[in-house]
């Protein structure tokens, strides 16, 4: 049984990824808000990756960074202290944490690094400016660590498109804003937690062995086809 560590498991894309994971795995999650799952294999720590130093974990397989940010606004409506805030959530936590959990996961089982980026980071969209500035130093640190700890550590990301949480509430508020983002995907549809958990799964797995240095767009087809 692997030991999983995910910051940010609580809710929205962390928590469908931390139920997924915690039926065959023993899952590390360190949030600001407890889980709601009830899986005897979960353990949770009270933590702010940002301002709280990150607990020990004597054995991490894979480590998990799900925290992220959609501040939209035009460029001029965004301050400098925006894009440092945006940096810090989606860059300087990971970085934190991947520092810290390092040295368990180089003894790790087959361990991996899997990090977040957004769809906004190969499509250019209004009022993005800062998460997809964020976003693709997101990326580059992919590539980066993907060649510095290869060939032990695996590093990959998942680049989702608008999902279906807390987090894109203002975006999907009412039907008809539920719907105009469906016509906005070439696929009619947006996406659910679950289906990113599946993809946060297969890329933990043996089945992805050879796999990393890789940022995978589940996008409904918006970045790729042009309808």
């Amino acid at each position: 049984m692997k030991t999983i560590v995910i910051i940010g498991g609580s809710k929205g894309i962390g928590g469908a990824i931390l139920e997924k994971l915690a039926t065959e795995n023993k899952v590390v999650n360190l949030s600001r808000t407890e889980p709601q799952s009830k899986s005897s294999n979960v353990t949770h720590f009270d933590c702010d990756v940002l301002k709280d130093e990150l607990p020990d974990i004597d054995q991490v397989d894979a480590l998990i960074y799900c925290p992220g940010s959609i501040n939209l606004k035009p460029v001029q409506r965004l301050s400098l202290d925006d894009f440092r805030a945006d940096f810090e959530i989606n860059v300087i936590g990971a970085v934190k944490a991947i520092q810290k959990y390092l040295p368990f996961l180089k003894k790790g089982m087959a361990p991996s690094i899997l990090l977040f980026s957004t769809v906004a980071s190969k499509l250019g969209m209004p009022y993005h400016a800062s998460i997809a500035a964020s976003k693709s130093a997101v990326e580059g640190l992919v590539k980066s660590l993907g060649a510095e700890l290869s060939p032990n550590i695996r590093v990959n990301a998942i680049a989702p498109t608008v999902t279906d949480t807390q987090l894109a509430e203002k975006l999907l508020r009412n039907e008809k804003m539920v719907e105009n983002m469906k016509e906005r995907h070439p696929l009619k549809k947006f996406l659910k937690p679950n289906e990113v958990a599946e993809m946060a799964t297969f890329l933990l797995s043996e089945k992805a062995a050879s796999i990393s240095g890789q940022v995978f767009e589940l996008d409904c087809g918006i970045v790729s086809f042009k309808m």
